[in-house]
């Protein structure tokens, strides 16, 4: 049989998280204020996603936006965050810590991987913050993380292409690194060839129209603007890796 590719979707809402699936993505990292670089979920929506998805649903376990330095009850609100997907039932979760010297935090990461067995661990975007990508592997390998997403220490997967296709490399099937950030219908088939990799991460999000009939006062910072992944951009992309093998 030949390699076959895997699309997952970075999804901000229970509706980003039901196009995924209905747009032919094999699974979903489930997470909210996409905005601010994704945070852990309600339990309301994880609830409530994991009801209605079929796919693959990996939580995002990030208790916060910023650095991936984390205090004590920070630490603590994640263990619980976990337990909380654990008893939903979603297939995994997405976590991500470091040291203040920039190296994987081996000790905190393998007591949260414990606590998540069986479900999956993928390791997130807080290694494209770390200070030695190709030391960092090896750490995020030997704790038995099965996924490991980045964008090769640049802004978008694109521009770091180089470097992922290095990690790949080195990785040599003992895990898989997923590329993301900046992933689209214009440039992902490149990505795949450049840099080796099977699994691909995009919110292939759109600005949805409110509803409201009327927007009022002079109010800042709250925000009018909701983003969804958009199934029509979903299913071409997961429709162009399908034709690649």
């Amino acid at each position: 049989m030949g390699k076959t590719c895997q699309l997952e979707i970075c999804a901000n809402s229970v509706l980003s998280a039901l196009n995924a699936q209905e747009g032919g993505a094999d699974r979903v990292e489930f997470c909210q204020n996409l905005e601010a670089g994704g945070t852990t979920p309600s339990l309301g929506q994880v609830w409530t996603a994991r009801a209605l998805l079929s796919i693959g649903m990996h939580t995002l376990i990030r208790p916060r936006a910023g650095d991936f330095l984390y205090t004590d009850i920070e630490f603590s609100e994640m263990k619980a965050d976990i337990m909380s997907c654990k008893e939903a039932k979603c297939d995994g979760v997405v976590i991500g810590i470091l040291l203040a010297d920039g190296q994987v935090d081996a000790v905190r990461m393998a007591e949260l991987i414990a606590l998540a067995r069986p479900m999956q661990v993928t390791f997130h975007r807080a290694f494209d913050r770390c200070r030695d990508p190709f030391e960092a592997l090896e750490v995020i390998i030997g704790l038995g993380c099965d996924r490991l997403l980045t964008s090769g220490l640049k802004d978008t997967a694109a521009e770091g292409a180089e470097t992922i296709a290095r990690l790949v490399g080195q990785a040599n099937g003992r895990i898989e690194v997923m590329p993301g950030s900046g992933i689209n219908e214009g440039n992902i088939l490149q990505i795949a060839a450049s840099t080796g990799a099977s699994s691909f991460h995009t919110s292939a999000k759109v600005e949805m129209e409110s509803a409201m009939d009327y927007i009022g006062g002079e109010v800042g910072g709250m925000g009018d603007t909701v983003w969804v992944s958009a199934k029509e951009k979903i299913r071409h992309l997961a429709d162009m890796l399908k034709s690649r093998y």
